[in-house]
């Protein structure tokens, strides 16, 4: 005799658990201060597909939750239903085709490493316990990504229950519409991805990092290097600064100059490296790690001493190809003010290529910068909280856009999308979800204001996207 299946559970807002549910889809712990009339916790696709029937009937807004890693919250609203689907967390890997089949709770590390099991490679989050729902929703920056490209452009076809309350499977011949949207438009999907499809990729044969850390005196040198070096460095290379108040090994306010390798073989990682174990800098390096091969588990614990749990957090960011000065300024007003650590800034060397699937996403840049303000106590929200938003709005002017990823549209709204995208997500949106059962984004992105100022780009300026020329001084 089968068993009977467990339902999901629900919780209605003032009920026993209705606390403890809400508050363990956040991995930011400050308190959104927005209140589901009921919070639904999803066990399988039957539940999905019954909890957006009743939303229907009800007439409920539906914010979704994959893994609660949205720093802002986006799916926790006012009012209507929480669909909290982290527990379709299953994964299946067919090593002879290349392929997975993984439900939006699954975590991206776990699958991951279940892929390097396999001899194959997925670029998941950089962050481990990020889960692949609203990840590869949002585009889905991850290891190995300035080679293999977005995480969204290795999804071949999502199963979704759409606003109608049907389970349907889209791809780019059936339901291409949804398909489209699904690969980039993140926390304004417009419907329930309860499986994604996955195209997996080759291992790679070398795996591995090299690195270099400066004292925070020697700030304006290091990024003025990097904004240079930048324009040259291999895709088989994730080039990035962490500023912190902490520095790895010198345990004082300084930035960690990070290089992870993903190679065809040690030769070429060493070849690949050279711009950084071989700079200009290095004499002022206070530490100097050489390219030493690393498992994927080295690398995310190491990423994760910036990333604890249990933590408030307050974050923005930029897309930028604005000129050295202007950035350097930028980074120094950030150090100046940055909240002890684990806070952090992140310059990530992106240099997209010139031309992307076409898909919802549509903005990027050559230097992405984020700001991560972390603290325990909620006492501090009101001397940190509003570090990151600050400093972004700050420096608004540089900026050509925002990623999804770390983005704080509810209080600063950006774009993320190019108008011509929008206008195409605005019309599937309108066909697919008439009565607008699913929540948008907190924030309505951003129209383009400006062309691109050829003479103060830089070399390798935003693609597809409409940027503000940067300042001078």
């Amino acid at each position: 005799m089968t068993p009977k299946r467990a339902f999901g559970r629900r919780f209605r807002r003032g009920e026993p658990g209705y606390h403890d549910a809400l508050m363990g889809v956040l991995f930011n712990k400050r308190e959104p201060n927005r209140f589901p009339e009921i919070i639904v916790q999803a066990n399988g696709v039957e539940d999905v597909v019954a909890a957006v029937r009743e939303a229907r009937r009800h007439d409920l807004r539906i914010g979704v939750c994959s893994g609660g890693h949205s720093w802002s919250a986006n799916a926790v609203r006012d009012g209507g239903m929480l669909l909290d689907v982290s527990r379709l967390s299953g994964y299946a890997i067919d090593r002879d085709r290349m392929f997975a089949l993984a439900g939006p709770g699954c975590g991206g590390s776990e699958l991951a490493a279940a892929a390097l099991r396999a001899n194959c490679f997925f670029p998941a989050g950089h962050c481990r316990g990020v889960c692949i729902g609203g990840y590869l929703l949002q585009g889905g920056f991850g290891w190995h990504g300035r080679m293999l490209g977005m995480a969204c452009e290795s999804v071949t076809g999502i199963d979704v229950v759409t606003a109608d309350g049907d389970l349907v499977h889209a791809n780019e011949s059936e339901h291409a519409d949804l398909y489209w949207a699904a690969r980039g438009s993140g926390s304004g999907f417009f419907g329930v991805v309860v499986r994604f499809h996955l195209k997996l990729h080759r291992r790679p044969k070398y795996i591995g990092g090299a690195a270099h850390v400066y004292r925070i005196e020697h700030l304006e040198d290091v990024y003025a290097w990097a904004h240079e070096a930048g324009r040259d460095v291999f895709p088989e290379v994730e080039f990035q600064i962490l500023m912190t108040r902490r520095a790895g090994a010198i345990f004082a306010p300084g930035l960690e100059v990070v290089a992870p390798v993903f190679a065809d073989s040690e030769k070429r990682a060493r070849e690949v490296a050279a711009f950084l174990t071989e700079s200009p800098l290095r004499a002022k390096a206070a530490v100097r790690v050489p390219l030493l091969p690393l498992g994927l588990a080295a690398m995310y614990a190491g990423v994760m001493l910036h990333y604890p749990s249990g933590r408030r957090w307050g974050v923005d960011n930029m897309w930028t190809h604005a000129p050295v000065d202007a950035l350097v300024r930028t980074m120094r007003r950030l150090a100046d003010t940055m909240p002890p650590a684990p806070s952090h800034t992140l310059w990530l060397n992106w240099r997209p290529p010139e031309r992307r699937t076409d898909m919802a996403f549509s903005v990027e840049d050559a230097i992405y910068i984020a700001a991560y303000g972390v603290w325990k106590r909620p006492a501090d929200d009101a001397r940190f909280a509003s570090w990151a938003r600050d400093n972004m709005a700050e420096a608004a002017h540089l900026s050509s856009g925002v990623q999804l990823a770390d983005e704080n549209l509810g209080e600063r709204p950006m774009r993320f999308v190019t108008d011509e995208h929008l206008a195409k997500l605005d019309a599937i949106r309108d066909a697919r979800d008439p009565e607008g059962r699913f929540h948008p984004w907190m924030g309505r992105p951003v129209p383009a204001a400006f062309s691109v100022d050829e003479r103060s780009a830089e070399s390798s300026p935003a693609r597809a996207v409409a940027v503000p020329p940067p300042v001078d001084g």
